[in-house]
């Protein structure tokens, strides 16, 4: 499409100034204090997308961050498509290991640096301008909607409510999401599944208060010790998750599938090398790509207690904590998951301490048919931008409220990420490939060109 490319650079810098703008505010959305830069952040989109074209555009109050949509209805009888995207974003922390700050965006090395370049805010205002340029070339034959949440990194705990209430204002063909990650910028995919989470948080209490471990070393239960004990027990040498009932809904794949999702391209030691690792560790029988896309996994990612800081503090600890995910495949519902996990903690809990389980959040995995009209038209448009066609795959990461909005709307989500494992989404110096975040605007823009509707 060079009319696309042509319209890119015609307008690169007032692009990269307008993304700026967003990427600037520093909309945290697990951070009380952000709550000024959520509005901020959700005002700036509904400016944006008045002046891309849409015919109205506003926030909208949720019990937690507001919504921004917009839309723009061409014909009511034309395909309708909406496209899904989240403003928030992730802590910055350690702060002191990113190269630059990470609410003033720069390019370098061919790269957008900030946090929300990729996630999510770079590749929603993707979409923005593939709508802005179809407008202002007259080329638009869709309807199109826009909804931005302020708290998918927080497990969108109003957006299915909120959805509920707006149903018929949010009635569409297919949900368009980009805020997952492609296999390489030379071997394109497209997600046709991710996997839902169940999020939770154990704490361990032994006595009521820190005691010296001189005295009382040896003869108490130590919480820190405790639990790392049924932690460690949690995983066998397997690999297996030992949670009783975790596997009852877990679909093997046939052989067949299995092919399929094989085709595609995984160097390990390429892998292994960019992960500083000697070595893969997961589930017996399964390869890496498949344990990240079609098998559950638990993580910690938290664990604390004691004393931390500078020198030494002899204390055995009153508590420890530890946060616990756990990645589910399709059928696994993340409810049943969180009730399984509280159940099994506390049986392997031994009665010299107090174990108590808090559930933070959830959401299902989904799977998507690559038959469907919308996954061809996006297979076609990433074929022409990257001449090659996309292999379908599985995300391994969750955006636990697509499955919720394919339930309240009826509608399937079409994941067209162009994120790269490279882009450290969640870490330091979170990035986005300059030739990613324009091919991602021009194969945005084919796909309304290629997408005829579902029949």
């Amino acid at each position: 499409m060079d009319s696309m490319k042509a319209y890119i650079e015609k307008n690169r810098d007032r692009f990269f100034e307008e993304l700026f703008s967003l990427l600037r505010i520093p909309s945290i959305s697990s951070q009380d204090s952000s709550r000024p830069d959520m509005m901020r952040c959700a005002e700036r989109l509904t400016e944006l997308l008045k002046e891309a074209g849409a015919d109205s555009a506003g926030i909208y109050p949720t019990d937690g961050h507001p919504v921004v949509f917009g839309e723009k209805i061409v014909d009511p009888a034309l395909p309708t498509v909406l496209v899904y995207g989240h403003y928030d974003v992730q802590p910055v922390d350690p702060v002191e290991l990113w190269k630059s700050d990470p609410f003033e965006p720069e390019i370098r090395d061919g790269a957008i640096y900030a946090r929300g370049a990729n996630d999510d805010k770079g590749q929603l205002f993707m979409h923005i301008k593939a709508f802005e340029y179809l407008v202002r070339e007259n080329r638009l034959k869709h309807n199109v909607k826009f909804i931005f949440e302020g708290e998918e990194e927080i497990g969108s705990p109003s957006l299915a409510s909120w959805a509920s209430m707006h149903r018929d204002m949010l009635a569409a063909d297919i949900i368009l999401v980009s805020d997952t990650t492609m296999l390489s910028e030379t071997v394109p995919s497209i997600n046709c599944g991710m996997r839902g989470l169940s999020y939770s948080e154990i704490t361990v209490t032994g006595p009521d208060k820190d005691l010296h471990s001189g005295h009382y070393g040896g003869a108490i239960a130590n919480p820190i010790n405790i639990l790392c004990d049924m932690i460690s027990s949690l995983i066998d040498k397997d690999g297996k998750i030992t949670v009783r009932g975790f596997y009852d809904d877990v679909v093997e794949l046939s052989e067949e599938d299995r092919a399929k999702l094989a085709r595609a391209p995984f160097d390990e030691e390429e892998y292994r090398k960019f992960l500083n690792i000697d070595e893969v560790k997961g589930e017996a029988g399964y390869s890496t790509l498949e344990r990240t896309g079609i098998r559950p996994c638990l993580d910690v990612n938290g664990i604390w207690g004691g004393y931390t800081g500078e020198g030494a503090k002899t204390v055995i600890p009153s508590s420890a904590h530890a946060k616990i995910s756990m990645r589910l495949v399709p059928n696994q519902d993340h409810e049943k998951i969180a009730e399984l996990f509280e159940k099994h903690i506390k049986a392997i809990a031994p009665s010299c301490v107090k174990v108590d389980v808090r559930h933070h959040h959830g959401g299902n995995g989904f799977l998507i048919p690559i038959s469907s009209p919308a996954y061809q038209a996006a297979s076609r448009a990433m074929t022409d931008v990257y001449g090659i066609e996309p292999v379908p795959s599985r995300g391994g990461g969750s955006i636990p409220i697509l499955a919720d909005l394919q339930k309240i709307l009826g509608i399937d989500p079409l994941l067209m990420g162009f994120g790269l494992e490279r882009d450290t989404i969640h870490s330091p110096n979170e990035s986005y490939l300059l030739k990613q975040f324009f091919a991602g605007m021009e194969s945005i823009a084919l796909f309304y060109e290629y997408y005829k509707g579902n029949k």
